[in-house]
């Protein structure tokens, strides 16, 4: 069985809740097993280390020692984390004298990081550990009625010599994953760039405009619902739609689906359990694609 030490972040326990909901739900029924770093803090998100850069690299490299205590990898489900997660970590094992001043700090309470746990996102896991086959053995519901569009977002793609893992300018691990469950994957530019989220309370208006351009195109292009791999971007995508609406001069009335809640569906497991009625869009348009599908899909 596999297992991680899972991070599920701060967003994804209070603002977008039903994200952590969905991925236990999922993991469960996955195999996977998720042992929950209750004591971890906040990976940053960026704004620790504008102020004090040691102080957040130093937050982190906790977050590293505890899970390293359990003999295990970090499994994050939100993109932001993923990235600051992993630029810290990279950072301590490049370098001695960073690693050091860690420990220096960490010893204060019987913490040491010796540098060998891994970063690593729930998408990166479901394609690339757990594996397509896998999931289409879970499948249980036809979601072939969903035109679906990713968005991966800035920072679960880029930088990529931190991240090694996805083709930030042609991503293809998502799309896989909607295929895989039976949904029908949307290709579109905006689904690699940003929501707009990190500007969203210097520059409201930039913000939405990016958030608008990058929904508009994914609409236009036939998807009917986007999944996002960031709560963050989630806001943006969902509760912040009706301003990006504004902006761009009409209503997009856009479902935007956390991954896991995706997965979720597909495996047969209610849009009640998932959280879907949480989301400020409504996702009755694609509970009821999913229910008109005549029957579910035969366990394998």
């Amino acid at each position: 069985m596999p297992k991680y030490a899972y991070f599920p972040g701060c967003v994804g326990q209070d603002s977008c809740k039903e994200l952590d909901m969905s991925t236990k739900l999922i993991a469960h029924r996955l195999g996977l097993e998720l042992d929950e770093l209750e004591e971890a803090t906040c990976c940053g998100a960026g704004f620790v280390q504008d102020v004090d850069y040691d102080l957040a690299t130093v937050l982190n490299a906790r977050t590293f020692a505890l899970a390293e205590a359990k003999g295990l990898d970090v499994l994050t489900v939100c993109s932001t984390c993923q990235y600051n997660l992993a630029k810290a970590n990279h950072e301590l094992k490049k370098s001695p004298e960073r690693l050091a001043m860690a420990n220096k700090h960490l010893a204060e309470v019987g913490l040491k990081y010796n540098g060998t746990v891994k970063v690593k996102h729930l998408l990166q896991v479901l394609v690339d550990e757990i594996g397509l086959e896998t999931l289409r053995k879970h499948v249980r519901v036809d979601i072939s009625a969903l035109n679906i569009g990713a968005f991966y977002g800035c920072q679960i793609l880029r930088p990529t010599d931190i991240l090694q893992w996805e083709n930030s300018d042609n991503p293809q691990s998502f799309e896989r994953l909607i295929a895989a469950l039976g949904g029908k994957p949307v290709l579109y530019e905006g689904r690699k760039k940003c929501c707009g989220f990190p500007i969203t309370f210097v520059n409201e208006k930039a913000s939405m405009t990016m958030n608008f351009k990058n929904m508009e195109e994914a609409q236009e292009r036939g998807a009917d619902v986007i999944a996002t791999s960031c709560p963050l971007c989630h806001i943006n995508l969902d509760m912040y739609q009706r301003k990006a609406d504004k902006v761009g001069g009409r209503r997009l009335d856009l479902p935007i689906l956390h991954l896991p809640q995706l997965v979720g569906l597909a495996m047969g497991i209610s849009p009640k359990e998932l959280g879907l009625k949480r989301h400020l869009i409504s996702t009755d348009s694609v509970v009821e694609a999913v229910k008109a599908k005549a029957a579910p899909v035969a366990a394998s």
